[in-house]
């Protein structure tokens, strides 16, 4: 089976692309998923090689702005456990795991975001689920076609 394609949520303000590239080995762990869905998305079908896209979400322009690799599958999310994380759950433990991570590695930072406005007007990008009304997951999955549209949109 070939490569899965993500979309992924982040707060500039929280973790940007840009925060993303100064990483020595431009690879971070995706963390603090709390939502079930996202979770097992994360937790049984990210692997290594797949792409996603990186979305600024609660920012301006709202849109991607960049894509990166999956290069590790999902492990425990250690920041559960740790009392003074803003992502802690006192319910996930290390025998009993509820909440789960991948790492990603960058692969490149758009010139210029892709807005969810151009999106939103490209017919070709009509059933993405990020542009459904009422999907707020911050871990989706989009389709080839759908990625590749993005890539194209932002010139790549």
């Amino acid at each position: 089976m070939g490569a899965k394609y993500w979309l992924v949520k982040s707060e500039p303000s929280v973790y940007s692309i840009s925060d993303l590239s100064k990483e020595k080995t431009k690879t971070t762990y995706w963390d603090g998923v709390r939502n079930y869905q996202a979770r097992n998305f994360i937790r049984d079908d990210m692997k290594i090689g797949d792409l996603v896209l990186y979305y600024h979400s609660n920012d301006e322009p709202l849109g991607v702005a960049g894509y990166c690799e999956i290069v590790r599958e999902s492990y425990p999310d250690f920041t559960a456990q740790i009392s003074d994380n803003p992502h802690f759950d006192p319910k996930s433990t290390s025998e009993n795991p509820i909440w789960y991570m991948v790492d990603i590695k960058l692969i490149k930072i758009f010139k210029k975001v892709v807005g969810i406005a151009d999106m939103k007007e490209n017919p070709k990008l009509q059933a993405m689920r990020l542009l459904q009304r009422g999907n707020r997951l911050s871990v989706i999955p989009v389709s080839e076609q759908e990625f590749h549209e993005i890539l194209m949109m932002a010139g790549e």
